[in-house]
């Protein structure tokens, strides 16, 4: 990645590890997508390839990431929808014009003009999600500083973490640095 700015979380769903774009939401927030060019980079990493992009498609990046991330929390906790989160997610979906096609090794690629496409891509990903078209369920990261919402496929849709490697491994180690201190002291 990009020297200067903290690596992307990549996930096996497009839609969540979009909203992964923002991390430790209820802790000391890490913005990964700061600027256009990092969004731009963010794109080609998730085979979304854009040639550029602006602040204000920036923003309209982030609005949308902040709507997935609002209705795919509401999903996991079986709670409404927020209707302007509905609203921005319907609305990206609608605007894009990708096409997807597929290469002649037979991979499907996706055929982009500008990053509103790419949006669309994301949109209609999270809808797929969050309507249970999909063989998963949304949850919620057991993390208090994380709480990201991501897509468990795990055979028991028990998963906790929204990544093993990150949050699940630092409370790991929490919680083996407690019981530590506890045996020390007793």
């Amino acid at each position: 990645m990009r020297a200067g700015f903290p690596d992307f979380r990549l996930g096996s769903v497009l839609a969540t590890s979009f909203t992964a774009t923002l991390t430790e939401r209820q802790g000391n927030a890490v913005e990964r997508i700061p600027t256009p060019q990092r969004l731009v980079d963010w794109l080609a990493v998730n085979g979304l390839a854009v040639e550029s992009c602006t602040t204000a498609q920036l923003e309209r990046a982030r609005e949308l990431r902040e709507s997935i991330h609002a209705a795919a929390t509401a999903a996991a906790i079986r709670d409404a929808l927020p209707a302007s989160a509905v609203q921005v997610i319907n609305d990206c979906s609608i605007q894009g014009r990708a096409a997807a096609i597929l290469t002649p090794e037979g991979n499907r690629q996706w055929r982009l003009s500008c990053v509103e496409d790419a949006l669309g891509v994301i949109a209609a990903d999270a809808i797929s999600i969050i309507a249970g078209e999909r063989d998963g369920k949304l949850a919620l990261c057991a993390s208090p500083t994380c709480r990201a919402a991501f897509f468990d496929t795990s055979q028991s849709r028990t998963r906790k973490w929204c990544d093993m490697n990150t949050c699940g491994n630092r409370q790991k180690k929490a919680r083996f640095n407690a019981n530590q201190r506890k045996h020390t002291r007793g």
